[in-house]
């Protein structure tokens, strides 16, 4: 998603974004490979679950009509994505996992930041989907 708004807005804060998305897919991948899982990933945009698919579809759909509901959609995503971190890492017993994902979350809230600054200067207040206004205003402040 934020390569391809990145492509479609020109706006540094997608480009930014994805390549430290990569460096996150990369620590991912080598949790699979340690423990010799099969890596679900597919090519940019193609899910086979299609659950993941219809939310990209929705996403990009969004995310196209304008700048700032691209930023929206980069906001929700971090959003959803530290919530169910969060819940993943409470229910993870590897240390290599649960590392894995605390560094993921503070990735995750490096970005809702991001977003959310660039969504101020725009004049718009993001509201969070999946986590509770507390805990938005927590990563803001932090």
């Amino acid at each position: 998603v934020y390569t391809a708004l990145g492509d479609m807005w020109g706006l540094k804060v997608f480009e930014n974004i994805s390549r430290s998305e990569t460096s996150h897919m990369d620590a991912v991948l080598a949790l699979l490979d340690r423990y010799d899982l099969d890596d679900p990933a597919g090519q940019p945009g193609e899910f086979s679950n299609p659950e993941l698919q219809g939310l990209y579809d929705e996403l990009m759909a969004l995310g196209t009509r304008s700048l700032t509901d691209a930023l929206l959609v980069g906001a929700t995503i971090e959003d959803v994505d530290i919530v169910d971190l969060r819940k993943r890492l409470a229910a993870a017993d590897n240390e290599d996992v649960q590392l894995v994902f605390e560094n993921l979350i503070r990735g995750s809230e490096n970005h809702l930041r991001a977003f959310s600054r660039q969504l101020d200067r725009k004049g718009v207040e993001y509201e969070p989907q999946y986590m509770t206004q507390a805990e938005y205003e927590e990563i803001l402040a932090s």
